[in-house]
């Protein structure tokens, strides 16, 4: 027994269906009544239903969002171009720098070969200075009471031979031409050995200006003390032009 709130369609006898059968006619359809109870059952189930759905796939749906977008975060040429870039580390002040070590690895160098030097065959030297020039003048025996009949008694005095006298020959013909008074105007050279200056001679004698004898005893001793021998000065002479 029901309060009338349950609309059910409701069922027809067999008295009912079979004259309208035999009649040829189809049994009119009676109006349907619903229960109220099976739609609230019905709405219920619907919300039960969308409630689990939602509880179920909230996370899990933004979990897998999440999970799809990270696999397929796009690369860019920027993204690839800091993965292949590569990195220069340098070390601070205070910081020490690491070594590298080689081990046992050595490098051997050829040693180059010391040159054998070659001998030197030393020059024959005669026992005349003049052998070092390309040429020495020949002797000639001073006229008596001349110039340089004084100057070969003083040469043969300080101990040097006819060779040195006939340097002291070609080394005076060339500066003086055995003159006592041949000045030189542009350096003021005087006298037979061109004493520069001339005055220089006075420490042989007063008459420096005019005695023969005076100048040859001057000239020998400068000729001593910075050539050795008329020769070498000669020889200076002939490489630079003069003594």
């Amino acid at each position: 027994m029901t309060d009338g709130s349950d609309r059910t369609p409701a069922r027809r006898t067999r008295r009912e269906v079979e004259p309208a059968v035999a009649a040829g006619r189809t049994p009119a359809t009676p109006a349907v009544r619903w229960s109220r109870r099976r739609g609230v059952l019905a709405v219920f189930a619907t919300v039960a239903a969308f409630g689990f759905v939602a509880a179920y796939a909230g996370p899990t749906g933004v979990a897998l969002s999440e999970a799809s977008a990270e696999a397929t975060q796009p690369i860019t040429l920027y993204a690839s171009t800091l993965g292949d870039a590569q990195s220069l580390v340098t070390a601070a002040d205070d910081e020490e720098i690491p070594t590298f070590d080689r081990g046992n690895y050595e490098v051997y160098v050829t040693p180059t070969p010391t040159p054998t030097p070659e001998p030197v065959v030393a020059s024959q030297s005669s026992s005349s200075s003049a052998s070092a020039t390309a040429w020495a003048p020949p002797f000639v025996t001073p006229d008596p009471g001349t110039a340089q009949a004084i100057a070969y008694e003083m040469v043969a005095a300080r101990g040097w031979g006819d060779g040195e006298f006939s340097c002291l020959v070609a080394l005076w013909n060339k500066e003086s031409g055995w003159r006592v008074n041949a000045y030189n105007a542009s350096s003021g050279a005087y006298g037979i050995p061109q004493s520069l200056p001339g005055n220089k001679m006075a420490s042989a004698g007063a008459d420096w200006e005019t005695n023969p004898a005076t100048q040859i005893a001057w000239g020998l001793g400068y000729i001593g003390g910075r050539y050795g021998t008329p020769c070498g000065a000669w020889g200076h002479s002939q490489s630079v032009g003069w003594y």
